[in-house]
């Protein structure tokens, strides 16, 4: 499970916001669901299969992807692509299609990726003034200002583009360097334009501007914050370590226009992305904090972006970064169906880790070996079930993506690059981090979290419980799927690159443990029989999205 490194800074965006309005707080209580069904019948064909997924077979795979050989499985390192060779290797052996073309093979998905890292001090000069990356301002993402660099800047609000408001219109962003305000118009009292209400929208996130920055093709986002230097520096020097840590980005990214389920929360890929002090804001537009105020009093009362507010001084920027290029792969096997074969069932898992870290092998056996794992054994119970004649009416790609921890590069590739058009895709069923029990659960408990069923689907939350109630009759967990969770666990695994083009989608997890991204996540501590029983509810859900009549319909967008 890709880890966020910038979570502390979308809480910090909210610094000094607190001055133009009142944050809408508040616990949500969630229910956990106990389905209950009567057992079916002796004859259920899916029961037969799901019945082959079993702990031994789990452990052999798992065994060998998560051993000391495989060496952390790094994205574009020695271990994964040893671990796409086994995984494409059972592909092959149990007669799935492979579906890649003109590659070295069928089985595997070329992609190249490039690691990029902090290569000196930054700066950023406005005027006489000059102001230091990692103090007076944060960066994150790729930087195009490898050499100090005159900035094509344009100042666009609050960086908004609904039919309600829209900072956009007639404004062409391409190559430019967007200048933007945290946050979203409000009326100083907590209440916000966008919602109506006291609850902030979509648009508050720092993230969901930049992401709609770079998907309009512009080369970098500066996003004012309001907090004052006092407030900023510290917290700025707080995340230098974490700002050092080298980050990736694929080496070309391929944006197909999203359908309006756009990213929200996790940071975005392929744009230089930057937070600064309200000081280095108040220099960048010629104005102080009494005329930014003015300007969101301004944006909610008139309900549209204020005209010719500010006029943004020149400023240069230097961001010096190393770059190196990587080649990874992701892998697919693809059972063909029946009368419904040009439609897709998707059943994912990511097959990378973070690697050697300070001389240590990190193994990451639950994750996520454990998905891939299951994977591997959800593909022989639907093959085996296809050679007696019970095969699925929609075709199912078994997608097991690397670049999961690098920023969910390999599924974003993927759906920039899909062997079945994204219009043709039912559904994701993306299984990370299955094989341990959390502190949330007592050891006897038969649960699985479930994330997303119900964000873009209804009629998929509906299967999903039905599937459970009649067959698998573990504890659904919503408590992750909360749009409250402070771990944001819908953003950060594969099926969020799904789910951004509009296509329904289920996470399953059995949550975080102590020894999440540590050296001690190894085989000796999955429980595989739980293991086992979570993969078999994926097979349950699968068989019944691959052969009933309609495809889940896309009736919502919930955050």
């Amino acid at each position: 499970m890709f880890r966020i490194p910038f979570l502390t800074l979308l809480l910090a965006a909210g610094v000094g916001l607190s001055s133009f309005s009142a944050q809408a707080q508040g616990k949500v209580k969630v229910k956990t669901k106990t389905s209950a069904a009567p057992a079916p019948a002796a004859d259920d064909a899916a029961v037969t299969y799901a019945g082959t997924i079993i702990a031994a077979d789990l452990r052999r795979h798992l065994g060998i992807l998560a051993s000391d050989a495989y060496e952390g499985r790094a994205t574009g390192e020695k271990g994964q692509k040893m671990a796409a060779d086994y995984l494409a290797a059972r592909f092959r052996d149990l007669g799935l299609t492979g579906p890649v073309p003109g590659g070295v093979s069928p089985y595997l998905q070329p992609f190249g990726l490039v690691r990029y890292a902090p290569d000196g001090a930054g700066q950023l000069r406005v005027g006489p003034q000059t102001f230091q990356a990692g103090r007076d301002f944060l960066g994150f993402g790729p930087s195009p200002f490898r050499t100090e660099t005159k900035a094509d800047a344009v100042f666009l609000g609050f960086g908004i583009e609904t039919e309600q408001y829209n900072d956009y219109q007639g404004r062409d962003v391409q190559g430019k360097d967007v200048v933007l305000l945290q946050g979203e118009p409000t009326d100083g009292r907590g209440r916000y334009l966008l919602s109506g209400t006291k609850q902030e929208s979509e648009w508050s996130s720092t993230f969901r501007k930049a992401a709609l920055a770079r998907d309009k093709g512009a080369r970098s986002v500066f996003i004012i914050t309001f907090a004052p230097s006092a407030a900023f520096v510290p917290m700025a020097e707080g995340m230098g370590e974490a700002l050092n840590e080298p980050g990736y980005e694929l080496l070309q990214p391929v944006r197909q226009p999203l359908t309006g389920f756009m990213l929200t929360e996790a940071p975005p890929t392929g744009i230089g992305s930057y937070l600064t002090s309200l000081d280095l804001g108040a220099a960048l537009l010629g104005a102080g904090p009494e005329a930014l105020g003015q300007y969101v009093l301004a944006s909610y009362q008139t309900r549209q972006p204020p005209p010719h507010a500010f006029a943004l001084r020149p400023f240069t920027v230097l961001l010096p970064q190393t770059r190196l290029e990587l080649a990874s792969e992701n892998v697919l096997g693809l059972l063909e169906g029946s009368d419904k074969k040009d439609e897709v069932v998707v059943i994912s898992a990511h097959y990378d880790h973070v690697g050697i870290q300070h001389d240590t092998i990190y193994n990451g056996a639950d994750d996520d070996g454990s998905g891939t794992s299951a994977v591997l054994e959800l593909a022989q119970a639907f093959v085996k079930a296809k050679a007696e004649g019970h095969g699925p009416r929609r075709s199912i790609l078994f997608l097991l993506n690397a670049g999961e921890e690098r920023g969910l590069l390999g599924s974003d590739y993927y759906t920039g690059h899909p062997v079945v058009p994204l219009q043709q895709t039912v559904t994701d069923l993306n299984i990370d981090m299955v094989g341990r029990t959390d502190k949330r659960h007592a050891a006897a408990d038969r649960y699985l979290y479930l994330i997303g069923a119900d964000k873009l689907s209804s009629g998929l939350h509906a299967l999903s419980e039905a599937a459970n109630a009649k067959y698998a009759k573990l504890k659904l967990d919503y408590f992750y799927n909360d749009p409250k969770d402070e771990e944001k666990l819908y953003y950060r695994s594969d099926h969020y690159n799904f789910a951004r083009h509009g296509i329904p989608v289920i996470f399953y997890t059995s949550g975080l443990h102590q020894d999440y991204h540590k050296a001690t996540d190894d085989v000796d501590k999955i429980e595989f029989d739980k293991l086992a029983d979570r993969a078999r509810l994926v097979f349950y859900t699968a068989w019944e999205l691959a052969n009933q009549d309609q495809r889940p319909v896309v009736d919502s967008n919930k955050p």
